[in-house]
């Protein structure tokens, strides 16, 4: 078994499961947006823009909603057991967790090509362009700008500068680490202080976006932010934890270089 497919918290009973659940509640998404969407052409269910923003008021798009949340989140679940070629495995208390979230920014980013193919195709071959493709591709993009800064602090691929840190004995590389931690919770505390009221109100309001298709993009973002920068904190905590007994590492202009990339472009080549 290759290393990248060898469970990493999951086990292979649980994941599995995932697996099986993925497919299951992927084919009910699938068979229920046919559905909606043939129902609407031939009996008339009464599918608009704005019925997918109230799903509650149409009991199809409501259920292909919760089961498209599931097979997203199932997906997600099953993907973060996988360790990509250039990923480290996860160490500190809080790494799965963040794990599981990398994933679902990943499918994201694969949504947002989607729906701009989508737009590009119905606007320029159709010269039908649509309502909400801008809207929601702004709105998917704005959660998968947040959770990768959540997966870059996991995969500790933030920027950090070695020059002058792998010069320090490692009491001083901890208490610089220690330092830095400080000061990024400080910065959480102090845009939670400054934001919470302004999110509660947004959130409470239900704010839109004032477009055709008026999705409430200030509504979830703004609280997203504070919620996910203060996940970003708990990440950075947990790697100081996971990273405190370690030993010294020395970092040189190599380590920018990914061997295994170069190494499946010469395979490319070869074949």
């Amino acid at each position: 078994m290759a290393d990248n497919d060898k469970s990493i918290w999951l086990g292979s009973k649980f994941r599995s499961f995932f697996k099986k659940f993925t497919w299951a509640s992927g084919s009910i998404f699938a068979a229920l947006i046919a559905w909606v969407i043939i129902g609407d052409m031939t009996i008339g269910l009464g599918v608009e823009l704005r019925t997918l923003l109230h799903p509650t008021t149409n009991l199809s798009v409501m259920l292909m909603l919760i089961a498209g949340t599931a097979t997203l989140f199932s997906t997600s679940i099953y993907l973060s057991d996988f360790k990509g070629d250039i990923e480290i495995k996860p160490e500190g208390i809080f790494d799965v967790f963040s794990l599981v979230w990398s994933r679902v920014a990943m499918i994201g980013i694969v949504a947002v090509v989607l729906v701009m193919f989508y737009e590009v195709v119905s606007r320029y071959i159709f010269e039908k362009p649509t309502l909400w493709a801008n809207e929601l591709s702004l709105w998917m993009a704005g959660f998968i700008f947040l959770l990768s800064g959540l997966y870059a602090m996991q995969q500790r691929c933030h920027i950090r500068i070695y020059v002058v840190y792998d010069l320090f004995p490692r009491w001083v590389q901890k208490t610089a680490d220690t330092l830095s931690v400080f000061l990024l919770w400080v910065f959480t505390v102090s845009l939670i202080w400054g934001g919470y009221n302004e999110s509660r109100d947004k959130w409470n309001r239900w704010e839109t976006f004032g477009t055709a298709w008026d999705p409430p993009l200030p509504a979830t973002i703004k609280p997203a932010i504070l919620v996910i920068i203060t996940l970003v904190a708990v990440q950075a905590l947990s790697n100081l934890i996971a990273d405190w007994h370690k030993a010294p590492e020395s970092h040189t202009p190599m380590d920018d270089i990914d061997q295994t990339e170069i190494e499946h472009m010469r395979q490319s080549i070869k074949d």
